[in-house]
């Protein structure tokens, strides 16, 4: 009776992470689909699940009338510094927080949690005026600043929950062997914290990726624009470039996918290891 009752379960279980596989990956196939079609197919009727006849003009179009090349190196080039920049500040900050004891400590940690409860949109008019006056409205500079920011409060609160997990007599060994607390950190904490940082990379990499607000709030030319930006682009009030904008939405999904497969390891890992406190 219990074997038939764990086959039973095991059954519903299986069925159940297929409908949920197919109602998750269907959007993702539909996406690269459409923009395998050539732009006369993609409104046909019936619907077609699969095309007679694939077709690259979409692509074409995307590159050649929307400079979609200078998007992807604008959103490569943000991306990464501002998540490489926050990945370094919070692990110092978060270091501190998980290995000194101060009076302002329970308040910073508060107002790390509550800046993650507040609607970027809300700070979208004070912080327009002053990357104006700041000169750093439709500069990369200016943007990486703000995601820097941004991703700052999470990160920190995230790299601490690793730090407490690592038990503080590793460190206290190495200082003992004659290392600074700053040498200890960066060459006996830091290698055993590697999964942890590599996860808070790619959540920052992959917010900074692809936030819309501030960027299309903060930059005006195409020269600086964003992948995000470039998608938004595609809507206008009486259109919708549908075989453009999936052709576009292939290559925003496609680095992250990429990011996640190789480092899929050290983000589970990562996660894991931050959960429980040691």
């Amino acid at each position: 009776m219990i074997g038939k009752e764990t086959a039973a379960g095991r059954a519903v279980r299986i069925v159940f992470l297929v409908l949920w596989l197919a109602f998750t990956v269907f959007p993702l196939y539909w996406i690269l689909i459409t923009s395998l079609k050539a732009p006369g197919d993609i409104f046909s009727f019936p619907l077609a699940y699969w095309p007679e006849h694939f077709s690259l003009e979409n692509y074409r179009q995307l590159f050649n009338k929307a400079d979609f090349g200078t998007y992807l190196t604008n959103s490569l080039i943000v991306a990464t510094v501002a998540g490489a920049v926050a990945t370094a500040i919070s692990m110092l900050s978060a270091y501190v927080l998980a290995r000194f004891e101060f009076r302002t400590k329970s308040a910073l940690l508060t107002a790390a949690l509550v800046t993650q409860m507040i609607p970027a949109f809300i700070a979208l008019g004070p912080l327009y005026l002053l990357m104006t006056d700041l000169k750093l409205v439709d500069n990369r500079l200016g943007l990486i600043l703000v995601y820097i920011a941004v991703c700052i409060p999470f990160c920190t609160v995230m790299l601490r929950g690793f730090f407490e997990n690592i038990p503080d007599a590793l460190e206290e060994a190495a200082m003992i062997d004659g290392l600074s607390r700053f040498s200890a950190l960066f060459r006996v904490l830091l290698p055993v914290m590697r999964p942890g940082i590599v996860a808070a990379f790619i959540f920052n990499f992959v917010n900074c990726w692809n936030e819309l607000f501030l960027s299309v709030t903060l930059m005006n030319s195409d020269a600086n624009k964003t992948v995000p930006t470039a998608l938004n682009g595609f809507i206008s009030s009486f259109n919708i470039d549908w075989g453009s904008m999936s052709a576009a939405a292939v290559f925003t999904i496609l680095p992250t996918m990429v990011l996640f497969a190789f480092a899929s390891r050290h983000i589970v890992q990562g996660l894991t290891s931050g959960a429980v406190k040691g």
